[in-house]
């Protein structure tokens, strides 16, 4: 019997995942369809229900659902629970088990096609929805020197700020360096708090003279909205004006369609290094695959398929 995998979320027309994850599929020739459930708001309690069905594996989570889905989850993976944001779901025997495969996604991608090591960099993070809420627990757990957050709704911000000093300041489970590039996402553990490895975690308005200058001196620019998303209402905008973009600094924006957005596009221009969001779309779209199917993901694949749909 055919089983369903599904990827909720609105709007989806900018999405690569079904080609990536039905590529998968076929490889190991799994009687298994990865459909798109575009999904309003309104709509989230029933697309999850469905998800339920024993026809169903599982199903993906991206924006705008990744916070409000936690609530629908019968059970959250440790990882997913500290950062309070689901993308990845598994349907246990009629239960659901939300996991988050973004964070682990995003440093992969960040050290393999980056080439880039965050402990002890500085780091300014655009964004504080599901995606800002992951990146920022992976960064805190890979020990930034600083990390400096951003959102057009400020309150956001600081609230992201406030949950990733508490989970610190709980400090528990093994030193985050020996799990951070784990490939099953249970195995991650929680944030923890060392002495002079915490690092420095604050927020800034939009209009802050201070982001200005946290922007001047950081190594690491990372956009966590959704603006310059092909098929959105901001394609083609980008989330910072380009004279703020730090030459010496390594922007990645995690939009991944098109694949050089706005904010890549000046960013080479002014001589900084740039990181597309495809390498995190793979890399998380890996360890969801893993906890679907309990296979390894043919890698190769995937980034071949992902890059042919785009």
């Amino acid at each position: 019997m055919t089983k369903y995998v599904g990827l909720i979320g609105y709007p989806l027309g900018h999405s690569v995942s079904p080609a990536m994850q039905q590529a998968c599929f076929d490889y190991y020739k799994l009687d298994l369809r990865y459909e798109a459930w575009e999904t309003e708001p309104a709509e989230l309690g029933a697309t999850v229900n469905r998800v339920r069905q024993p026809s169903t594996l599982g199903a993906n989570v991206t924006v705008p659902h990744k916070e409000a889905v936690v609530s629908l989850m019968d059970e959250l993976d440790d990882l997913a629970s500290e950062i309070g944001a689901v993308n990845t779901i598994v349907n246990r025997d009629g239960r659901l088990v939300g996991y988050n495969t973004d964070a682990g996604g995003f440093l992969r991608a960040l050290r393999q096609q980056g080439g880039f090591e965050p402990t002890g960099k500085r780091v300014v993070l655009l964004g504080a929805g599901g995606a800002g809420r992951a990146v920022s627990y992976a960064l805190a757990r890979a020990e930034v020197k600083s990390l400096v957050i951003t959102d057009i709704i400020a309150e956001r911000a600081h609230g992201l700020v406030s949950d990733l000093k508490r989970s610190l300041a709980r400090g528990r489970g093994p030193s985050p360096k020996s799990c951070v590039d784990a490939p099953d996402m249970r195995g991650i553990a929680s944030l923890e708090g060392q002495e002079g490895l915490t690092p420095e975690i604050r927020a800034f308005s939009r209009d802050d003279p201070q982001l200005v200058e946290a922007l001047s001196s950081c190594e690491l620019v990372v956009n966590c909205t959704p603006i310059g998303m092909k098929h959105s209402a901001t394609e083609g905008e980008t989330p910072l004006d380009a004279a703020l973009i730090p030459k010496a600094a390594l922007v990645y924006d995690v939009v991944y369609n098109p694949p050089e957005t706005q904010l890549l596009a000046d960013a080479k221009k002014v001589g900084a290094r740039t990181l597309s969001g495809l390498a995190m779309l793979v890399y998380q779209g890996v360890l969801a695959f893993e906890l679907w199917t309990g296979r390894e993901a043919p890698v190769d694949i995937m980034f071949e398929s992902a890059k042919g749909a785009l």
